[in-house]
């Protein structure tokens, strides 16, 4: 699971043999969520706070995230992300 991006206690991570729709996963220390594009949790949870950070982030980086599913279509290395600060 190649690693995009880490900030605050939260790994964002794609894998490369993904499904649609288009998302990340968000790990905060046992916690686990599937996001979309577009901010909803597709899968699992995160806790509050943390969930609203990745959604910052999220809003931040949609572009890059969606070149890097792109990427992870095709099976290439994928491309870091700038942490939330």
């Amino acid at each position: 699971m190649p690693e995009i991006s880490r900030f605050f206690g939260i790994i964002i991570y794609m894998n490369w043999r993904e499904h649609p729709p288009i998302h990340f996963h968000a790990v905060y220390a046992e916690h686990e969520a599937l996001i979309t594009l577009d901010g909803k949790v597709y899968s699992g949870s995160l806790p509050g706070r943390a969930l609203s950070l990745v959604r910052e982030w999220l809003a931040l980086h949609r572009d890059d995230i969606a070149a890097d599913w792109a990427l992870a279509m095709a099976r290439q290395p994928l491309n870091p992300i700038d942490p939330l600060e």
